[in-house]
Formats: C-alpha cells, sequence, structure tokens
C-alpha cells in the first residue's frame, strides 16, 4: 500500500455537510435522544450473543447427532457476523455507549470473533472511512491478485471468472483473520506506526496479539477437543463450517456497499489532494441497500445504511433508519448522489455483474 499522504478538497461553496450535520443534530435534540445506542442495541447484543454461544455450550454438554452438531455450527456463524455487525462494530466505532468503558468491551467482542482491536481499528477507522474506496489507501479494495474490485487493479487472465470463484472466497475473511491477517495486518500497521487514537506500546500490543490468540486457540478447538467424544477432524470441520457462514455474511455485506457500479473509485490529483470534500466523497463511494427492510436493517446492524454510517460513523447503527431520511433528502436538495438499491437481491446481483465487468480485459471494457 502507498504511503503517499492525501488531503480531501475544503471547497464546498454550497455547503452541503455543515447543513446536513445541522439538521441531524437538530433530529436529536428536538427528540431528546443521545447519538449512541439505547435499549435496543442492548437487546440485540443479548440476542446476538445467544445465537452465538448458546449452540457452542449446548455442544459441549449435551449428547447430540450429528447432523444437529453441524447446524449448530452454522447457527453460531450466523451469530458470529451478528455480533460483529451489531456490537462490535458499534462498540470501536465508539457509538455503543457514551461511556468509553463499555465502547471499549463491546469492541473488545472482536477478539472472540477472531480478531485484534488495533488490526481492525486501523484498516476500519482510520484507512477505509478516511480513504473510502482509494486504491493503494482503502485496503478494503486490495484483495491481493486473486480478485479485482477495481480497474486501477492489474488484470489477470483468471480474473474473467471471479464473479463465479469469488463467492467461495468471501467465506474465508474471518478464517484468515483468525490465522494469518492479524499477524501481516500488525507488522505492517507497527511499521508504518499507523493507529486509531495513541500509538500503542510495541511489546504490549504484540502480548496482547499472541495471548488472545492462544485463548482463541482454546476455546474453539482445544476444548471441545478435550471435551466432546468426536473425531478432531469434525470439530476442525465445525470450526471452518462457522467461520465460513461468518465471513460469507460479513464479505458479502461489505462487498454491497462499495464493490458496485455506483460506487466510484477515484485517485487522488497529482499532489495528493482529492477532487471532492471528505463527506461528498463519501456520497459517491458509498451504496446503500434494503433500505426499507425492517430484517435486513436488525440483522446487518445497519450496515445496510452505509451512507449514513460513513459520514456520521460515531452515531449509533439504531438511529439510521430515521437520519437516512434527512440525508437522502438534502443529497437531492444539494444536487449530490444517494446510491441505494431497493433490495438486497438487487444489490446482490448488482455486485456480481460488477465484478464481472471487472473481470473483462481492460481494452474490452465499455
Amino acid at each position: 500500500m502507498t504511503k503517499q499522504t492525501l488531503s480531501f478538497s475544503r471547497t464546498d461553496s454550497a455547503k452541503f455537510f455543515r447543513t446536513l450535520n445541522k439538521r441531524v443534530n437538530d433530529y436529536f435534540k428536538e427528540n431528546n435522544i443521545k447519538r449512541t445506542g439505547n435499549w435496543k442495541i442492548w437487546v440485540k447484543t443479548i440476542v446476538m450473543f445467544a445465537i452465538f454461544l448458546t449452540p457452542y455450550f449446548l455442544l459441549l454438554t449435551l449428547d447430540i447427532p450429528g447432523w444437529l452438531q453441524l447446524l449448530f455450527t452454522v447457527i453460531m456463524g450466523i451469530g458470529m457476523a451478528g455480533v460483529g455487525m451489531n456490537v462490535m462494530h458499534d462498540g470501536n466505532h465508539g457509538a455503543f455507549s457514551n461511556k468509553e468503558w463499555i465502547n471499549r468491551l463491546m469492541g473488545s467482542s472482536i477478539y472472540i470473533l477472531a480478531g485484534n482491536v488495533y488490526n481492525w481499528q486501523v484498516q476500519h477507522n482510520v484507512l477505509h472511512h478516511t480513504y473510502t474506496n482509494i486504491h493503494g489507501h482503502d485496503e478494503d479494495l486490495d484483495a491481493g491478485r486473486i480478485l479485482r474490485f477495481s480497474k486501477h487493479t492489474k488484470w489477470k487472465r483468471y480474473h474473467k471468472f471471479q464473479h463465479y470463484y469469488s463467492i467461495f472466497l468471501y467465506g474465508l475473511l474471518t478464517l484468515n483473520w483468525a490465522i494469518t491477517t492479524d499477524w501481516m495486518q500488525m507488522k505492517r500497521y507497527m511499521k508504518r506506526k499507523l493507529s486509531y487514537g495513541k500509538f500503542p506500546n510495541p511489546v504490549w500490543n504484540w502480548s496482547k496479539l499472541v495471548i488472545s490468540k492462544i485463548i482463541y486457540m482454546c476455546i474453539w478447538i482445544v476444548i471441545p477437543m478435550l471435551i466432546l467424544d468426536i473425531a478432531w477432524w469434525k470439530i476442525l470441520l465445525g470450526f471452518f463450517v462457522m467461520h465460513y457462514v461468518a465471513g460469507l455474511i460479513l464479505s458479502v455485506v461489505f462487498q454491497l456497499a462499495h464493490v458496485m457500479d455506483e460506487a466510484e473509485m477515484p485517485l487522488p490529483e497529482e499532489g495528493g489532494t482529492m477532487k471532492n470534500t471528505w463527506a461528498i466523497h463519501q456520497l459517491k463511494t458509498t451504496v446503500n441497500f434494503g433500505r426499507t427492510n425492517k430484517l435486513v436493517n436488525w440483522f446487518t446492524g445497519g450496515l445496510n445504511h452505509q451512507v449514513e454510517h460513513h459520514i456520521f460513523p460515531h452515531i449509533s447503527h439504531v438511529h439510521y433508519f430515521n437520519i437516512s431520511k434527512i440525508v437522502k433528502e438534502t443529497a437531492k436538495e444539494f444536487n449530490l448522489p444517494y446510491n441505494e438499491y431497493k433490495s438486497t437481491r438487487k444489490a446482490i446481483i448488482a455486485h456480481f455483474r460488477f465484478l464481472k465487468e471487472m473481470g473483462m480485459k481492460p481494452a474490452l471494457q465499455a
């Protein structure tokens, strides 16, 4: 990844963000509500952890048939994704609660999901939210050589099949967290001295990573192998299925927000200056989907409202549905895009259609 310093334009003659920010602030003041989570997020936290962990304890304590054991690992994967989107995400954005220790606690739930707080906050809060969809800066666009998400990425012959094989790779997201990604990210981020807030002590940071990985593997692999009277490979299969289900859900939700035809992927001008202000850049690089679908809103932790989330990352997702009306109307008023798909199904179809387009040899692209 490039180390070029980027800056966003400060010229917003129409004062879009100032107007939008005032209207959103007025919404919270007039309704006398906090921008952080409320009772709804606490209920969701209980539900998501129950979906995630109840099958685990049942597997350890009950003698259940193999088919039900496999089903439980699928349910655990769904719960794992739910905790990540609804609890960990808000916590690490400081949006879960107005109490910092609660945000840290909920953000730390990433350790039981196989991730690492430091790495996630740098990749997501710093790189992705600041430099959204900018090639060479937003690591969410960097899928190595095997997937091509941007026309700025070098094309390989096998990319013409990526709209077929990508779905199989998406499920490996959290498994990679558990095994390889965290180690490589921490080495890279520490070397670049990146941080979200105060730069951590290197020894302590590496120690936390090692200790958390050991505890994680003990919880999900060692303890089941010691307690359950089943073949070791079945335990590893269950571990894989849990991660694959979670990774597939998380990957698809994230891709629908940015790896789409409507989401611009601009490059900086000479000298590292971006054409638009940061807020307008977020509008142009982000896509919503299923905004009015209550089930999608509830399960994805509002991540189907990525436009609202990217402009107001410190507001809890429980408020996105209401403020989305304000954001959409204000964007329209200022003649700015508000990218959205009415349904999740249409967004998924559009995503894989975009992957097919990016898989074409550049000279053949329109």
